[in-house]
């Protein structure tokens, strides 16, 4: 009785259905990524579900390394290829970098090993994800991303294009940049044999 009667909503009010589809993911997604979030840990987001500029727009990018689906499914673990290649995104507060802060070495795109992030750039932000104040520079590709009902930036390796989260600016934070890269620690793998630092990116920038 309840599919019947939302098929014959869906077919009378078809941009009413549509509205209040993309309004609940909106909702959702901002309750997500809120460090207060109250959603319950085992709801994890679809992002089939609606429809996905950003993964069309990847789609339709080259980028140096560019493998077919049936390569990366090989390479990848099956949540590796889900996030990274599908634009999925880890449950708050599960990811294995949530809390892992170093003091030296470098974040690597977890799908092609490009380094993105030095350790110093990481913060804590309370939100759930590893966050970084800024990236290596030309590490990271920006995409604009309308998917669930609102505009955010996408964040994707420079390299393979491998979904890494999204970037969020001026929220407060007490850091260099007031950004907030958001990665999924299934999107990159700690390094602690490679060096760099965030110092070095600044007083070069400054000449």
């Amino acid at each position: 009785m309840l599919v019947r009667r939302a098929v014959t909503a869906a077919r009378t009010h078809p941009l009413l259905v549509a509205s209040s589809a993309a309004a609940a993911a909106s909702l959702y997604y901002a309750a997500a990524t809120s460090p207060s979030s109250t959603v319950p840990s085992r709801i994890h987001w679809n992002p089939r579900f609606f429809s996905s500029s950003a993964l069309q727009t990847q789609s339709a990018m080259q980028y140096p390394v560019n493998k077919p689906d049936s390569e990366w499914r090989a390479q990848l673990t099956p949540q590796q290829f889900k996030i990274l290649r599908e634009k999925g995104t880890e449950i708050a507060g599960t990811g294995e970098y949530d809390k892992h802060y170093p003091d030296k070495g470098v974040y690597e795109c977890a799908g092609c090993g490009t380094p993105l992030y030095t350790a110093d750039m990481k913060f804590k932000s309370g939100c759930g994800w590893p966050a970084f104040f800024d990236a290596i520079p030309g590490a990271i590709t920006e995409i604009t991303d309308r998917s669930w009902g609102m505009s955010r930036t996408e964040i994707v390796c420079s390299k393979c294009g491998g979904h890494q989260g999204h970037v969020f600016r001026n929220e407060g934070f007490p850091n260099p940049t007031s950004d907030r890269h958001c990665v999924n620690s299934v999107s990159i793998r700690y390094n602690p044999d490679k060096q760099a630092k965030w110092e070095k990116y600044s007083k070069d920038a400054a000449k």
